[in-house]
């Protein structure tokens, strides 16, 4: 009996065999298809972000179309436009209305930054000087003498920086930079580019900081497009990833990826220290104080030197300005008195207006955003102290009766511990 089952169970094997070779032939097509679509779809979403985001041809055909027709000059319009020795490199992008580019000017490396239109979102600039002037590159007017147009810059800077003793000496530092060819003349369409970069805070903070290293250099401009020198290393500190793999990876792997590509400790203290002084700088400096209203990593870089470089300065504003809008901005609560990421002041419910006063000064936020990145790796022996010195940072108030000493004190006695430690090494 045993033999004449035999032959029944060889008859129903290969239909058993059958069944499993197509589900796992199904199985198999089932997961390429899902693979062929999310494939797809990836690309999809990063080639529409793409040309969403970088659009720089057609930011260079816009200056250039008005540089041929005599509406804009300046030092970069002729490499950009006719000789072709400024290069549209890398798109570095973040949002649309801002094109960001690394790029090359003959020998030198370069960041080009051209803004396309206006930005839906709240901005402090384009309230205070509306985005559109500059964009149509129609001020000054044809026929405005070289006094009236210096007036012009004169008010435009006091509304920005405020009434300062000096100001004169900031117009002499703009009308300096807008004479690109250095004729000692400044054209129409040479005030033209003038007058729509003096809209940018990025581009009035490089004047205001030329002299403290802090800002990289302005190399040209064409219109509202410029051209910095490049920073070599950016971020501050971190790994830029693609979205996709940030998307999954933990946030204490992504910590420890961070802190393993930072340079050595005494290199993060120059740094830090460099990022100090430029507090320093930006609180009562030379023509006002300016307020750091996005106090990221994505906004500075340093040198091989370690010298810190402001990489984004579109959210550093002058203070005067900053209280000018506040002043009118209607609120509800306190988050409706918000600028940037950083910037906090209170609403007065009395009368559903925002104060003007932020509520936490530029040192507790540089202190906020440093101090995992100073602790980790720091010296046993300062380790505590460098702790509750920035704790003690981190906890300043803006509107504190005592916060200049309580900031001097505290910047001070950072800086001091930092270099005290760093002084006698090759780092320094």
């Amino acid at each position: 009996m045993a033999r004449g089952l035999i032959p029944w169970i060889w008859l129903k094997r290969p239909v058993y065999i059958q069944a499993r070779f197509s589900y796992l032939h199904m199985k198999y097509l089932f997961f390429s298809w899902l693979a062929v679509f999310v494939g797809s779809w990836v690309v999809y979403v990063e080639y529409s972000s793409y040309t969403e985001l970088c659009r720089g041809h057609e930011c260079k055909n816009s200056i250039c179309d008005k540089f041929q027709k005599g509406v804009i000059d300046g030092s970069a319009c002729n490499s950009l436009c006719e000789k072709d020795t400024l290069y549209l490199g890398k798109c570095l992008s973040a949002k649309p209305s801002n094109q960001v580019y690394s790029g090359s000017w003959g020998d030198m490396e370069g960041i080009i930054k051209c803004q396309m239109e206006e930005d839906p979102h709240y901005d402090l600039g384009a309230e205070l000087e509306p985005r559109k002037e500059s964009v149509s590159f129609n001020r000054p007017t044809k026929g405005t003498s070289m006094e009236k147009f210096k007036e012009m810059v004169f008010s435009h800077l006091k509304a920005k920086v405020g009434d300062q003793a000096n100001l004169a000496d900031l117009v002499t530092l703009v009308l300096g930079v807008a004479d690109s060819n250095k004729d000692g003349q400044i054209s129409l369409s040479e005030a033209h580019s003038a007058w729509a970069l003096l809209q940018l805070n990025e581009f009035l903070l490089s004047i205001v900081l030329q002299e403290r290293e802090h800002t990289p250099r302005l190399l040209g401009f064409c219109g509202d497009l410029y051209v910095m020198e490049k920073v070599p290393y950016v971020p501050l500190y971190g790994v830029s990833l693609p979205w996709i793999v940030e998307l999954w990876i933990p946030a204490s792997l992504r910590r420890s990826i961070d802190q393993w590509a930072a340079p050595s400790w005494p290199r993060k203290a120059k740094i830090a220290i460099g990022l100090f002084e430029l507090v320093e700088d930006l609180f009562h400096g030379t023509f006002g104080s300016f307020l750091m209203c996005d106090v990221s990593a994505a906004g500075f870089g340093y040198t091989e030197r370690h010298d810190i470089k402001v990489v984004d300065a579109r959210r550093i504003v002058p203070e005067a300005a900053f209280q000018e809008v506040m002043r009118e901005r209607r609120c509800e609560e306190d988050s409706d008195c918000m600028y940037g990421r950083d910037c906090l002041t209170s609403c007065d419910l009395t009368k559903h207006r925002c104060t003007t006063e932020v509520t936490q000064p530029n040192l507790a936020k540089v202190c906020s955003t440093l101090k995992n990145y100073l602790l980790y790796g720091a010296p046993s022996d300062i380790k505590d102290e460098l702790e509750k010195q920035l704790y003690a940072c981190i906890a300043l108030k803006g509107a504190s009766e005592q916060m200049e000493m309580e900031h001097s004190l505290i910047l001070n006695n950072l800086k001091t511990l930092l270099w005290k430690k760093i002084s006698h090494t090759k780092d320094s």
